[in-house]
């Protein structure tokens, strides 16, 4: 049997983090920040993680993280 590929684009936008949890980067922060508000533009800044629906799906693409 063959392995797995992972798919690259997701691999260098998600890691694990300790407990298991997919660790992703909030979007809407590289453009038109102008009208955005300085407490929002900070909060983007901050990683969060990946929602639980869409968990099963982030690991059969990335198989081996």
């Amino acid at each position: 049997m063959p392995k797995m590929k992972t798919k690259r684009a997701a691999a260098k936008r998600f890691k694990v983090t300790g407990t298991g949890k997919l660790k992703r980067n909030k979007a809407y922060k590289s453009h038109i920040l102008t009208k955005k508000s300085q407490k929002r533009k900070r909060n983007l800044r901050k990683s969060t993680t990946v929602d639980e629906s869409n968990v099963k799906n982030m690991k059969k693409i990335l198989p081996y993280l």
